[in-house]
């Protein structure tokens, strides 16, 4: 099977960020998956947080849920106290998160945003700020 979809991944501060683009399948969550875990190793056990960008995301078919289901289970284990989420209004993508990431659990909150200004505001008062507040690549 071939990996549908792609992702950009980085590091600010306390904060993991990624853009999600096109349609997902499970190979695509593996790699996803992998490189989170990869890039949570430098936070060494600290509390930190995910923004997430999903607008260019199409969805994923089934067989991506239970891989993203366990990053989820591994990521809160490892720290992920805070996770922001940018799509705008969506049913069906809210209906998949749902599915995939539990609102709260222990220490754990996510939260859907309309854009990512809000999304960074929440994280600021959360306690994780970031130098480059930007998920979103604007032509020139």
């Amino acid at each position: 099977m071939h990996a549908h979809g792609d992702f950009d991944m980085w590091i600010d501060n306390q904060v993991l960020l990624a853009r999600i683009k096109g349609q997902w399948n499970g190979e695509m969550a593996g790699h996803y998956s992998r490189r989170m875990k990869e890039l949570a190793q430098d936070f060494n056990g600290q509390a930190w947080a995910h923004i997430v960008y999903l607008d260019d995301w199409e969805l994923g078919t089934p067989d991506l849920e239970p891989v993203i289901n366990e990053l989820v289970g591994w990521v809160i284990e490892h720290g992920l106290t805070r996770t922001a989420q940018v799509f705008k209004a969506s049913m069906l993508k809210k209906s998949q998160m749902d599915r995939m990431v539990k609102e709260r659990v222990g220490e754990f909150e996510r939260r859907a945003f309309a854009t990512e200004d809000e999304a960074f505001c929440w994280l600021e008062e959360e306690g994780y700020s970031v130098e480059h507040p930007v998920l979103i690549l604007k032509s020139a």
